[in-house]
């Protein structure tokens, strides 16, 4: 199939946007509710028939989900990845299992990690995270060191092999609870002191944290 010819298939959709990232990669962005007759078009007219992905992108800013189909023709040696966008406070979207049924995994991945649910899809009970009771661990909005401090206890740590290591001069270069995880101090000042104190600190002897 020529490039023409793949061209004219997909702007049958309206408003697409079409973009050809190299000669055998395309993106290609569409509204929420074009995305699933894009597909049908690409897998019916252009042997499209491979889907290797979908991930899941959270523009918090935007209030939005970004979700991304990667669909592959062995026939065209080429991947088209399908780029929509959909509400982040009403995270839901339609499957595409009825057309590929690798979506079966993917969406229930998404639906695990940003709480994107799919409707019509066969399963969207927990995947991975079966012991898990917090918001979607991948939604940017998730505090990680606040689910830490709020779920476990905490208890200190320090075996008779630490403490031996201590008592030579060695141990631990920097404290844990001097190094925050979130908020304003992780940034590139707080990389750098870090970095600084790892070449200043020797652990033992002929070690360096």
């Amino acid at each position: 199939m020529s490039l023409e010819s793949l061209n004219e298939i997909l702007n049958k959709i309206n408003t697409i946007k079409i973009t050809h990232k190299h000669k055998r990669r395309i993106r290609v962005d569409v509204k929420a509710d074009s995305l699933t007759t894009l597909l049908e078009l690409i897998k019916g007219q252009a042997s499209f028939l491979h889907l290797s992905a979908i991930t899941c992108v959270d523009w918090i800013e935007d209030n939005q989900f970004e979700l991304v189909y990667h669909v592959w023709s062995y026939e065209e040696n080429c991947l088209i990845s399908a780029h929509t966008r959909i509400d982040r406070d009403d995270a839901k979207f339609v499957t595409v299992y009825d057309l590929y049924k690798p979506a079966d995994f993917f969406e229930r991945d998404i639906y695990e990690m940003y709480g994107v649910f799919f409707i019509g899809s066969p399963r969207m009970e927990k995947f991975i995270l079966t012991e898990w009771f917090g918001m979607p661990p991948m939604r940017k909005d998730f505090d990680s060191e606040a689910y830490v401090q709020e779920t476990f206890n905490w208890t200190e740590y320090n075996p008779d092999w630490l403490q031996e290591l201590s008592d030579q001069g060695g141990g631990i270069a920097i404290k844990p609870e001097d190094i925050r995880l979130s908020g304003t101090l992780h940034n590139k000042a707080t990389h750098r002191e870090r970095e600084k104190a790892k070449k200043e600190h020797v652990v033992g002897k002929g070690w360096k944290s």
